[in-house]
């Protein structure tokens, strides 16, 4: 499976993804004191929907724009409302022509005290990055294996942030490479708010992922679940999820409003699904 940004921005999991990216840093801003975003697989931060990639697929039909033209139950549509104003601001004369990714996302959310270090491997893409954030003290942009990130990058000298862990799934072993990328970040910054993005395709695997995180021991672990439509043979994607590792103490029940509003906006026929449950609590 190929999840390059590119090819997908604005599709379901964007919006799932980023919605929860929002809530996350919301809730770091409550306190004063200075945090930190690592975005390990960052992307090229805008995406044309025009462009070829996106027009290949018009995944984006079935995603941001659903959501935009819908209209959420409140209090899900105020949970929602940082999300959708910024991908408002992105697109001012009114129509939907681009799409933020999520390094532009939480740059629109920090404060003049917090910062951003967005990492992308790809060198294409990380030029591109490097050139929407240029002159910008407040954001880092760093050509850099993403998983290597978790080791060289932490713990950060704020003492508070967000590791966000996004990678495109283009090569086997994915599954394994979030477990254990985990389990050596967490051991450097213990503290720390983590949130991996992962498919939902093959069921064996995702049970197996699970499974291996639960191996891990580390605590407080939530997993956030959107399906829109159900399991295929041959397996086809059918949802996304989220691990989040000491999410804020919001967080949960935030979910258990935005999950029902979102499968049915943007589950097929309205028709989607959800989980959400405690991977590990508390030690």
């Amino acid at each position: 499976m190929n999840y390059r940004h590119a090819f997908h921005a604005g599709n379901f999991a964007d919006v799932f993804k980023h919605i929860v990216l929002v809530r996350i840093v919301e809730y770091l801003k409550r306190k004063p004191a200075a945090f930190r975003v690592i975005d390990t697989h960052a992307g090229i931060g805008r995406y044309d929907l025009a462009g070829s990639e996106a027009a290949s697929t018009e995944d984006w039909l079935d995603g941001i724009k659903r959501l935009l033209d819908a209209e959420l139950p409140e209090p899900a549509a105020a949970l929602a409302k940082p999300y959708v104003d910024i991908v408002r601001a992105e697109n001012p004369d009114g129509g939907l022509s681009r799409y933020p990714g999520s390094p532009l996302i939480t740059r629109h959310l920090l404060r003049k005290q917090d910062r951003l270090f967005a990492l992308e491997l790809h060198p294409d893409d990380a030029e591109t990055l490097a050139n929407q954030f240029a002159g910008d003290f407040q954001t880092r942009v760093i050509h850099l294996d993403g998983w290597l990130a978790l080791g060289s990058q932490l713990p950060p000298k704020e003492k508070r942030g967000l590791v966000l862990i996004d990678p495109p799934f283009e090569e086997p072993g994915e599954f394994e490479r979030l477990v254990e990328g985990l389990a050596k970040a967490h051991r450097k910054f213990a503290t720390g708010l983590y949130a991996l993005w992962y498919p939902l395709k093959d069921q064996r695997e995702r049970d197996a992922f699970i499974g291996a995180l639960q191996a891990t021991g580390i605590p407080k672990i939530l997993r956030a679940e959107l399906m829109v439509r159900a399991p295929a043979h041959p397996a086809r994607l059918f949802g996304s999820g989220m691990i989040l590792v000491n999410p804020p103490f919001a967080l949960e029940s935030e979910l258990q409003i935005l999950l029902p509003a979102l499968a049915k906006v943007l589950g097929d026929g309205g028709n989607g699904g959800f989980r959400l449950e405690w991977i590990r609590g508390e030690d």
